[in-house]
């Protein structure tokens, strides 16, 4: 599939016209990482707007004693770059970025980028949703870290993503959470004993939705 077929595929670049998707494409790369690839190092400052066009990525952080804070991941279909200031010359990362499974990325050339696309309104506007987006991701993690409990920690990572739930190890579940495996098994067992969820040869089901999210957002 050509640069321009990609960038048609994205839900970001709808509203182009055929001759601003040619341009665009004039000034876009295709890149393919596997796993575990670094994108972005916290503070790293880059000359590229990269966009996922398949796979997985994650964002986090590495606090004094060397541990990795996860923070959130980020989906097929969305942007990666992290965009503070559309007046910024480059963009610097909030957090390290890195792919979780091999991964497709469009990489666009963030100055030329600006000099023929922000002037165009509904480019602005996608990019204020974007960042609404992000926004909202940090949002979520604020609250996760420091006002939710462990049981709402897991009831929010079930209802928002329970096939990324039931991917992951248990281990790793409990380090993006910030808990204790033991404590992950016990809040699914009570979550079980309530028949809020179903657990069949360790792969999680959803029983009860409107339960689950109201403990999620108690």
């Amino acid at each position: 599939m050509s640069i321009k077929n990609k960038i048609e595929s994205l839900d970001f670049f709808k509203s182009l016209n055929n001759k601003e998707i040619e341009l665009l494409s004039s000034i876009s790369t295709l890149h393919s990482y596997k796993s575990g690839y670094v994108l972005f190092y916290e503070k790293e400052n880059s000359n590229s707007l990269l966009f996922l066009i398949n796979g997985l990525v994650k964002t986090y952080k590495i606090d004094k004693h060397s541990n990795e804070i996860f923070l959130y991941y980020i989906y097929e279909n969305s942007l990666i770059s992290e965009i503070k200031n559309i007046k910024d010359e480059t963009l610097i990362s909030f957090s390290n970025v890195a792919l979780v499974e091999d991964s497709e990325i469009l990489s666009i050339d963030y100055q030329q980028f600006k000099k023929y696309f922000l002037q165009n309104n509904s480019i602005c506007l996608e990019l204020i949703n974007e960042i609404s987006i992000r926004s909202q991701k940090i949002e979520s993690l604020i609250n996760r870290e420091f006002l939710y409990d462990s049981v709402q920690k897991v009831a929010q990572m079930l209802d928002a993503d329970i096939d990324m739930f039931n991917k992951l190890k248990r281990h790793d579940i409990s380090l993006i959470l910030h808990i204790q495996p033991a404590t992950l098994s016990r809040v699914l067992n009570r979550l079980k004993r309530n028949k809020i969820i179903d657990i069949v040869q360790g792969k999680v089901t959803i029983l009860d939705t409107i339960s689950l999210r109201e403990i999620g957002n108690d």
